[in-house]
């Protein structure tokens, strides 16, 4: 009686937290599940004598579980028997697949490469309207419920239901009155975006390259130009402050002073508030703006070229004044 009440019955945890966690991978053992634990419990082998009474030593089950101070093994192994606790997956700002991939990784089971792999199945891509390019459009940033251990497919496939939610017939509607389709107008936003951190500026940004792209003008934006520059480096942890007139030059579809349109996906992941600024754009006849120093943060707007030259030399001006060469 004396060992049936210890091995099952007495309190089995060392920790001092009220509760930790407890994750298990796909493909774990019973001898996985031992290591993993032997932090936590007093006794081990009181806790394998346990399990293998109960028969889990041989149903182990993948999943983020809690264990809660002062658990005998009993409970120990129901909480481990349960279903896994789901978690919230966070992310946004992510300016390539591969970034998106590392950050979710870091919260649920599936690595970053399991992932990765998942967001660039080509079957997947093909059937959903997607290409490797845009395929970063899907993603919307925000918080999401997933059991730990879910597939990185599942995730795939939940972030795509989530894409269709968002867009309902209302903002489809939009889009079309706009003349570009759902996904031009987030990687839209995310020039936008990457133009102007001020929420309240980004529907006047919005406008400006809406009504360039009506006068079938070039875009000419600088971040495409950046995001350019770092795919030919392949090093996206490159600061470029400074877009120099040879660097128009590059050869690349991102590059929207070379290439008329739109790039072939987004530069970045648009925030919602950067997708409902070009959904929601400010009607003007502003074609051109730069950074206006006297307002960090904000622009200069201008309705032709002989403006916009005035204002552009004002901010090359302060550039040169305040040795921002790069």
């Amino acid at each position: 009686i004396y060992m049936f009440g210890k091995t099952f019955f007495w309190d089995n945890t060392i920790f001092q937290k009220s509760k930790v966690n407890i994750y298990i991978y796909e493909g774990d053992d019973f001898e996985k599940v031992i290591s993993v634990l032997t932090p936590y419990l007093k006794s081990i082998s009181d806790f394998s004598v346990a399990a293998k009474k109960k028969g889990y030593d041989s149903r182990v089950k993948s999943g983020k579980f809690i264990l809660y101070k002062g658990s005998n093994n009993n409970e120990i192994i129901n909480a481990l028997r349960r279903k896994s606790l789901t978690v919230r997956v966070t992310f946004n700002n992510q300016e390539r697949l591969e970034n998106l991939a590392g950050r979710v990784a870091k919260q649920i089971a599936p690595d970053s490469l399991t992932l990765l792999e998942a967001f660039l199945e080509t079957e997947f891509l093909k059937a959903k309207g997607f290409t490797k390019e845009n395929a970063l459009a899907m993603y919307l940033p925000n918080s999401y419920d997933f059991f730990w251990n879910t597939t990185a497919e599942n995730f795939r496939n939940k972030m795509y239901e989530s894409y269709q939610q968002f867009w309902t017939e209302n903002r489809k509607k939009k889009a079309a009155k706009l003349g570009i389709k759902p996904i031009d107008v987030i990687s839209l936003a995310a020039i936008v975006q990457k133009e102007t951190q001020k929420e309240d500026e980004r529907p006047r940004v919005a406008g400006v390259y809406l009504n360039r792209l009506k006068k079938k003008m070039m875009l000419q934006a600088d971040p495409t130009v950046i995001y350019a520059m770092k795919l030919e480096l392949q090093n996206f942890d490159t600061i470029i402050k400074r877009v120099l007139y040879k660097d128009l030059k590059i050869n690349s579809p991102y590059n929207t002073y070379f290439y008329r349109g739109l790039p072939p996906g987004p530069i970045t992941m648009p925030d919602i508030s950067s997708i409902r600024s070009v959904l929601n754009e400010e009607k003007h006849r502003y074609l051109y703006f730069v950074a206006n120093p006297k307002k960090p943060g904000y622009h200069l707007f201008a309705k032709n070229g002989r403006e916009h030259n005035i204002n552009k030399r004002i901010y090359i001006n302060w550039l040169d004044k305040n040795r921002v060469y790069r």
